[in-house]
C-alpha cells in the first residue's frame, strides 16, 4: 500500500492498493476510486468495540458507518479530499498507542485502526455551535490519515511544559501529552471573553499539532455575507452548527 498527496491547499491523499489490501473510512469520505475497488459499509473497524464502539464513534462527533474500500482482483487506487484548506497528516499507531484529534479530523486508516470517544466536553451555547468539545481517540495498530484545517503548527513539548490554545485550535496530540479544558477567570474575561473564555491546557511531554482555521472562525469570517430572507445575519454560532453537521453526515 502506497499513498500520495497531491496539492497544498485543498489536498487530496490518493491511496494505491494492492490486490487484497484495504483502506477504512467513515461514510461519505470518498472523492474518487477505480473500477477494482470494491466498497462494504460497516457499523464497526476492527477490534472497534462491535456496535458499542459504533456508538462510542458517533458520540465522539464521528459516523455510525465505517466503508472499506478493497482492491479485489487487481491492484486500485482510492481517493479522499479534503472538505476545507488544510492539510492531510500521515501517523503510524503503534501497539498501545493512541492519538487525541479534533472530532472531524479522522480521513482514512488501514483496517486494524481503532476509532472511539477520547474526550467530550459541554462548553455553552455560544461555543462551537452549542455541540460542546470533543476529541477522537485514534488507536490499534497501523497507519492512519488526519485531516487538520488551516495551516498546521506541531509542537514537541518538554516534561511539564504547557501551552494554552483554544480549544478550536487543538487539531491532535500524543497519547503522553496531559490534557484539560480551562475556564479564565475573572468578570471581564466572562463578559468580554466570548469563546476565548475557554483554553485548552497542554501539558508536555509529547507533540501536538495545531490548526489555524477551526470551523467555528470560518463561521464567523462568514457570517456578514450570510443572512435569512428577512434580511438579518444569521449567527455564527448556527453557521458553525451547520458546518459541523454537514461535514458529520
Amino acid at each position: 500500500m502506497e499513498h500520495t498527496i497531491h496539492g497544498t491547499t485543498m489536498p487530496v491523499l490518493e491511496m494505491d492498493l494492492q490486490t487484497g489490501e484495504s483502506i477504512i473510512s467513515e461514510a461519505g469520505e470518498l472523492s474518487w476510486m477505480t473500477s477494482s475497488i470494491q466498497m462494504t459499509t460497516h457499523t464497526q473497524m476492527a477490534g472497534g468495540g462491535g456496535v458499542f464502539g459504533a456508538f462510542k464513534r458517533v458520540a465522539s462527533g464521528g459516523s455510525l458507518f465505517m466503508t472499506e474500500y478493497k482492491a479485489e482482483g487487481a491492484p486500485g487506487m482510492v481517493s479522499f479530499a479534503a472538505r476545507v484548506p488544510g492539510a492531510i497528516i500521515p501517523i503510524n499507531v503503534n501497539a498501545g498507542q493512541t492519538f487525541m484529534v479534533h472530532r472531524h479530523g479522522f480521513l482514512c486508516g488501514t483496517d486494524q485502526i481503532e476509532l472511539t470517544i477520547g474526550f467530550q466536553q459541554s462548553l455553552g451555547a455560544g461555543v462551537f455551535g452549542g455541540e460542546g468539545f470533543r476529541l477522537q481517540k485514534v488507536g490499534g495498530t497501523g497507519q492512519a490519515w488526519i485531516e487538520l484545517q488551516g495551516e498546521v503548527l506541531s509542537y514537541d513539548l518538554k516534561p511539564g511544559e504547557l501551552l494554552k490554545v483554544h480549544p478550536g485550535h487543538v487539531g491532535m496530540f500524543d497519547q503522553s501529552v496531559s490534557f484539560e479544558i480551562t475556564r479564565i477567570k475573572g468578570i471581564k474575561n466572562m463578559i468580554f471573553g466570548a469563546d476565548g473564555i475557554f483554553l485548552a491546557a497542554l501539558t508536555g511531554p509529547g507533540k501536538v499539532w495545531l490548526q489555524s482555521m477551526p470551523l467555528v472562525n470560518l463561521a464567523h469570517a462568514l457570517r456578514p455575507y450570510i443572512a435569512v430572507s428577512e434580511g438579518q445575519a444569521v449567527g455564527a454560532g448556527a453557521i458553525a452548527a451547520g458546518v459541523l453537521k454537514g461535514l458529520s453526515k
